[in-house]
């Protein structure tokens, strides 16, 4: 009898075991949920800005194109590939900006990577140039605009890591805020623009001019690599001289070869518009963000178009 008694207290001293064990082992997984961070690639600086924003010190975030890199024509090399594969998230802008991205896409199928494209559900414009491109994919120059693909981002990172979903929320909220007051001081300061037509080195500003009720005269087409006409810029010189426009805008790593040409044409000067494809590590330190690029744009159109 005695034997049976000491079974079964040691029957209990054994679940009892067993129960504490796995208690310490779900409350490790827990920590693991909790602590460890995200692995999110991104395609170029935009995506970057929004991805950190929200996320803050919940990911490790990647810039896969190099500042100063021309997102259209960039291509991952077999390093990369193989490293996103072991990602949590791969984002990029979409609408046709980085054409090598389906070849990731396809990469990825099978792999528990979550795909998101940021541009979807933005009112796509398009494009004015005659090449193979149906739309500007430079949707991210209108702050509306990338706070839409800041909640497209916002929703992926919930659906994946619902524990930090308040978090999340709060990290768009303010960027939403930030965007917003960006927003309203451009489109205040558009009001009292005289001129309305921006001359710019691409076809880059779409987005932006829609927005603020500009038209857009680009010198090249969608890609910064198009070399206009000896017409073109006749046409471009001509209109500028009927209109009285001074100045001709060029971007950062954008040759300002033919915004130089028509200016010195029309005895105008240069002034930047900078795209925010991509802001350098230096540049980031030094507390620049797509913000920061923004006003200075603002600062460039006020002295233009007043």
């Amino acid at each position: 009898m005695k034997k049976n008694y000491l079974l079964i207290i040691m029957l209990i001293i054994f679940l009892f075991t067993c129960v504490a064990c796995d208690r310490e082992i779900n409350k490790k997984d827990d920590d693991y949920i909790e602590n460890e961070s995200l692995k999110i690639y991104t395609t170029f600086y935009p995506m970057y800005y929004i991805a950190g924003e929200i996320s803050q010190e919940k990911a490790d975030i990647v810039q896969m194109i190099p500042a100063g890199v021309e997102p259209h024509t960039w291509e991952p090399t077999l390093k990369t590939m193989a490293e996103l594969k072991n990602s949590n998230m791969f984002i990029y802008n979409g609408a046709g900006m980085e054409r090598w991205a389906e070849k990731i896409i396809d990469n990825l199928r099978g792999n528990n990577v979550k795909i998101v494209e940021t541009s979807k559900g933005v009112d796509l414009i398009k494009s004015e140039g005659n090449n193979h491109d149906d739309y500007d994919p430079h949707t991210w120059v209108s702050p509306e605009n990338l706070k839409i693909q800041a909640k497209n981002v916002l929703d992926a990172l919930i659906e994946i890591d619902k524990i930090n979903e308040e978090y999340y929320k709060e990290n768009y909220r303010i960027l939403a805020a930030k965007l917003d007051k960006l927003h309203e001081d451009i489109k205040k300061a558009s009001k009292q623009f005289k001129i309305k037509t921006i001359i710019t080195s691409h076809e880059a500003f779409g987005y932006f001019a829609k927005e603020y009720g500009l038209v857009q005269i680009p010198i090249r087409g969608m890609s910064p690599e198009q070399e206009p006409s000896p017409a073109k810029l006749a046409e471009i010189v001509d209109l500028c001289l009927e209109n009285n426009i001074k100045y001709i805008f060029t971007e950062k790593f954008v040759n300002p070869k033919f915004s130089n040409i028509i200016a010195d044409e029309i005895g105008g000067d240069v002034l930047t518009l900078n795209a925010a494809h991509g802001l350098s590590d230096d540049e980031i330190k030094e507390g620049q963000d797509y913000i920061t690029v923004m006003y200075d744009n603002l600062n460039s159109l006020e002295k233009a178009l007043k």
